[in-house]
């Protein structure tokens, strides 16, 4: 068995994204990610094989979809991306450390 929280343990330098594998099976994956100003490189999109969930817990963010359709995230929002559907981080808070919780799944 093995337990924590999410938002314990988040170091003070955040000069990089944090990504922080909490479990997996054969067909999931669940991770923490922790951003600080980040957001994807500027040029190029995701473009994922598997789906992926992702809730922020706390901060906030922006994602882009290769459509043009831009989803603001705020503590508690939940989106569903599906698989090869293109998108990129374009904002997170700055003031304050995002913590979002990351389910990809097939």
């Amino acid at each position: 068995m093995e337990s924590g929280n999410l938002y314990k343990q988040i170091p003070d330098n955040l000069d990089e994204e944090i990504f922080q594998l909490l479990g997996q099976g054969e067909n999931v994956r669940i991770e923490r990610i922790i951003s600080n100003g980040h957001t994807s490189p500027a040029t190029g999109w995701y473009d994922q094989a598997q789906n992926e969930w992702v809730l922020v817990l706390k901060g906030s963010a922006s994602i882009s979809f290769e459509n043009g359709q831009v989803v603001d995230l705020r503590e508690g929002d939940y989106l569903n991306i599906l698989s090869h559907q293109k998108h990129k981080v374009i904002r997170t808070s700055a003031s304050t450390e995002t913590i979002w919780l990351a389910i990809h799944y097939r």
